[in-house]
């Protein structure tokens, strides 16, 4: 990011999780000054050298000048390359330079159903801000070995996953400068949300219709909580997840501020929420943020 935008930008390191988390690709962005916290190196492994600031400014330089070479308001974001207009990519830029000061290091905890992008979002936020990225989920998956969530569940239970899910969100609570994408049951025990409540908690509240043809276009694999409906993919994602959001409706409100899929698109101009950029849903997560904070 431009050296005037963010002004507390660290060098990071990575830790490659391919092989432990079993997931090709996952990876967890930690800054130094973080990696020198004692309960952090517990909790990453295989860190690889760090990247020059230098060198990630002019990335992002590069990104942003390439795009005017592709078609016409198209750039890619680094978290993960997903297209975003030009237009959003510097309002993105602006926002997250104006609530820096507000945000005062606080950690961002993104819940919300299975499927509601949570993280997706959060590395796009954590890029904008400079900050860490943490999926709780993989975090849950080292502790417990290396195996994959829906192995958990079958081999150990729910009740072993929640308890290690509260043990990561415990840790994570004593960290500054991180963007956590928690998992969507976290909210259902009153301890992770005292935990969270150290720093800003946001509600990725999509329409359960869109999370079904979301979920059922990549399959229920990973998901161990969709298993043993009947039906068609969509048919049986859309019966459990509504049944689960029914469940936990009342838990994700608990969150400080809610961004609304459905409210984006209608200040778009959308249809439906399908076609949302993640710069356009994580520009209304740092608007919510600064609304809760100046509130």
């Amino acid at each position: 990011m431009e050296a005037k935008l963010f002004q507390s930008i660290q060098p990071c390191k990575w830790v490659d999780t391919e092989n432990l988390m079993r997931k090709p690709g996952a990876f967890i962005r930690v800054s130094h000054k973080t990696m020198d916290n004692s309960r952090v190196r517990s909790m990453f492994m295989n860190v690889q050298s760090s990247k020059r600031v230098s060198a990630h400014q002019n990335r992002f330089s590069r990104k942003v000048l390439s795009s005017l070479k592709n078609p016409p308001g198209s750039v890619l974001l680094e978290s993960g390359g997903f297209p975003a207009s030009l237009d959003e990519s510097l309002v993105l830029k602006n926002k997250s330079a104006e609530i820096d000061s507000v945000l005062n290091g606080r950690c961002i905890y993104l819940v919300g159903m299975m499927g509601s992008g949570k993280t997706t979002i959060g590395r796009v936020v954590s890029e904008a801000l400079s900050y860490s990225f943490s999926d709780s989920d993989l975090l849950v998956e080292q502790k417990a070995g290396g195996m994959s969530v829906a192995e958990i569940f079958k081999q150990h239970g729910e009740g072993f996953f929640r308890d290690k899910e509260t043990e990561v969100l415990k840790e994570l609570s004593m960290m500054h400068r991180f963007v956590v994408s928690t998992g969507g049951g976290a909210v259902i025990r009153p301890i992770n949300w005292k935990h969270m409540r150290s720093g800003i908690s946001v509600w990725l509240d999509v329409p359960v219709e869109c999370l079904a043809r979301r979920i059922s276009a990549v399959g229920t694999g990973s998901r161990p909580l969709l298993h043993g409906e009947s039906g068609d993919a969509y048919s049986k994602a859309l019966t459990r997840l509504s049944t689960l959001l029914e469940e936990r409706g009342e838990a994700y409100a608990n969150a400080n501020t809610r961004v609304s899929f459905e409210h984006i698109a209608s200040k778009l101009g959308h249809v439906n929420v399908d076609n949302l950029s993640p710069a356009a849903i994580a520009i209304e997560v740092l608007v919510q943020i600064e609304s809760f904070l100046k509130g």
